[in-house]
C-alpha cells in the first residue's frame, strides 16, 4: 500500500508532465493561446460581422466558444434595441472543430435599401434569457441598382504590423473613431493579420507573440485580433467587404508558389464573412453593386500571381488571366457612376522585395526591372480607350496616405484617380513619389500616423476625406463625376 507522501510525490510529478505537455508539446508556441475553442465562458467570445451585404442578402459570421447549435434571427428594424425588434425569421447552424467553431450563414431574400437588425444566441435559448450586446448586430442593404444613392463608405488595412498591436488598456481605438462616422460599410484591404511578425507583451495584451506556421497559428492570430473589443463594436454595426494582402501568410508571397498560402487562405475564410462561390470555394475577387452610382471590385492581389523577382512582360502576372479578364468586363459593361477598384497593393508607389522573396511586390516597375506594370497598363488600357468614366483605384499596404491623379497619355485629361491611406495600426513611413511611368500628379502626400478613409459618393460627385487616429481630417476634396463622351 502507497504511502501518503509518495502518493503526493507522484501526484506532483504527473501534474508537473501535464504541464509540459501542455506549455511546451508540439503545438505550443510562445504567446499563442491554449489549443481549447477559446478561453473564457462566453457564448460568442468574438462577437459578431456582417459582410458582402448586397441589394437582397448579406453573410453574418460569428464564432462560439466550442461546439454548439446556434441560432441567427433577423429582421427589419432600424438601429435601436433589439429587444423592441420582433425576429420573425431565424435559422439554426452547428459549429464544429474542422472550422474552428465559426460560422458564415448566408440572409437571402432581404429587401433592398433596408435596415436589418439581428443576434445569434443559443438554438435552445428560452425568450427571457439576456443577449450580450456583442452578440447582436445591424446592417442596411444597399439600393437597387437603378435607384440613386448617396453613399459614405470607408476603407483601410494594415492592422497589428511591426508590434503595433492591441495596445494594452486601449487596444485598436481606432476602430471607434472609424465607427463615428456612421459609413454604410467598410472596405478592409488586406494585412487584417501580421501571420510573419509578433505581437509581444508588455505593451500588447497577450496572445499574440508568435510566428505562424500552421493553420492553427494563423486561426489564432485571427483570434487574437478579433478579441479586441472595438473592433468587435465596429464589426457589429458596420458590414466590410474584406480581402487579404501578404502578411494573412508572409511577407511579399506569391501565391501558387508559397507553402503557407493554403493555411493562411483557410483561416482568412473562416474569420472573415468573405462569400466565396461554391463553385470555386477559394475565390477572393468579387462585385458588388451600391445602387445606381457605385460598383466595386474587390480584388485578389495575391492568389494568382507570378513570383515578385520574375521580369516584368507579358507572361507576369498580379491577377491571373481568369480574374484580369473578369475585371475588364466588369469594368466595361458597368452601369454605375463610379467604378472603385479595391486593390491591397498601389499602383506606382514600389515596394521593394527582400532577400527571401526578391522582386518588386506593386503594381508599378522596379529599378530592377521587375514588378507589374505590364499587366497594368492592359488595364489602363482598356479604361482610356473605351472611355470608362469615373475610375477610382483604393489601395492601403504602403503604410502613407497619398492620393494620385493620373494621365498615362498625356492629353491634360485625368483617366483615373489613385487614393492610398493607412496604416490602421502599424509603422508608419514617410511617403516616397510614385513612379512616373503613368504620368501621375500627386494631390496630397503624407506619413507617420494612423489613419483611414472616408468616402462619400453621389451621381455628380466623389469626395474623399484622410482622417488620422484622433479624428482631424488631414486631407479632404471632391472630385466631380465625369459624362461619357
Amino acid at each position: 500500500m502507497l504511502k501518503a507522501p509518495r502518493i503526493r510525490h507522484l501526484t506532483f510529478l504527473l501534474l508537473t508532465l501535464l504541464a509540459f505537455l501542455v506549455t511546451c508539446g508540439p503545438g505550443y508556441r510562445p504567446g499563442l493561446p491554449p489549443s481549447s475553442p477559446f478561453p473564457g465562458n462566453e457564448d460568442l467570445p468574438l462577437g459578431v460581422a456582417t459582410g458582402d451585404v448586397t441589394s437582397n442578402s448579406a453573410l453574418v459570421w460569428f464564432r462560439t466558444a466550442g461546439p454548439a447549435r446556434a441560432r441567427v434571427e433577423w429582421a427589419p428594424g432600424g438601429s435601436g434595441n433589439s429587444r423592441e425588434v420582433a425576429f420573425a425569421r431565424s435559422a439554426v447552424i452547428t459549429t464544429t472543430t474542422e472550422q474552428d467553431f465559426t460560422a458564415t450563414l448566408r440572409l437571402d431574400g432581404l429587401a433592398p435599401a433596408t435596415s436589418y437588425q439581428y443576434r445569434v444566441v443559443p438554438a435552445d435559448r428560452e425568450e427571457q434569457d439576456p443577449v450580450r450586446e456583442t452578440d447582436r448586430g445591424q446592417f442596411t442593404t444597399s439600393a437597387s441598382s437603378d435607384v440613386p444613392e448617396t453613399v459614405t463608405f470607408l476603407w483601410g488595412g494594415d492592422l497589428g504590423g511591426q508590434q503595433r498591436c492591441r495596445l494594452e488598456g486601449s487596444g485598436y481605438a481606432i476602430f471607434d473613431r472609424m465607427l463615428g462616422t456612421r459609413p454604410a460599410f467598410a472596405l478592409l484591404l488586406g494585412d487584417l493579420i501580421y501571420g510573419d511578425d509578433r505581437c509581444p507583451s508588455p505593451p500588447n495584451v497577450p496572445g499574440g507573440d508568435f510566428v505562424a506556421s500552421t493553420l492553427e497559428d494563423f486561426r489564432a492570430k485571427h483570434r487574437y485580433q478579433r478579441g479586441d473589443q472595438a473592433l468587435q463594436r465596429f464589426l457589429s454595426a458596420v458590414p466590410v467587404y474584406a480581402t487579404w494582402d501578404d502578411h494573412e501568410v508572409r511577407n511579399n508571397f506569391s501565391g501558387p508558389h508559397e507553402p503557407l498560402m493554403p493555411a493562411g487562405r483557410q483561416a482568412l475564410l473562416e474569420y472573415w464573412p468573405i462569400g466565396a462561390p461554391p463553385e470555386d470555394p477559394h475565390r477572393l475577387y468579387r462585385t458588388f453593386r451600391r445602387g445606381a452610382d457605385l460598383e466595386l471590385f474587390v480584388l485578389d492581389t495575391r492568389q494568382y500571381r507570378s513570383r515578385n523577382g520574375e521580369p516584368d512582360g507579358e507572361r507576369k502576372t498580379m491577377l491571373g488571366a481568369t480574374q484580369r479578364e473578369w475585371l475588364l468586363d466588369g469594368l466595361i459593361h458597368s452601369t454605375a457612376t463610379w467604378k472603385v477598384i479595391a486593390t491591397s497593393v498601389s499602383l506606382s508607389n514600389r515596394k521593394a522585395g527582400t532577400v527571401q522573396i526578391p522582386g518588386n511586390d506593386s503594381w508599378a516597375r522596379g529599378t530592377d526591372g521587375t514588378g507589374f506594370q505590364t499587366e497594368l497598363r492592359t488595364i489602363v488600357s482598356t479604361i482610356r480607350d473605351r472611355h470608362i468614366r469615373n475610375v477610382v483605384w483604393l489601395a492601403a499596404d504602403v503604410h502613407y496616405a497619398q492620393v494620385n491623379a493620373y494621365d498615362p497619355d498625356g492629353d491634360g485629361a485625368v483617366d483615373f484617380h489613385e487614393f492610398i491611406c493607412g496604416p490602421l495600426s502599424a509603422a508608419s513611413i514617410q511617403p516616397v513619389l510614385p513612379d512616373p511611368a503613368l504620368r501621375p500628379t500627386t494631390l496630397y502626400s503624407e506619413g507617420g500616423f494612423t489613419n483611414f478613409g472616408l468616402v462619400t459618393v453621389s451621381g455628380t460627385s466623389l469626395r474623399v476625406e484622410i482622417i488620422d487616429e484622433t479624428g482631424l481630417s488631414r486631407f479632404v476634396r471632391t472630385f466631380a463625376a465625369r459624362g461619357t463622351d
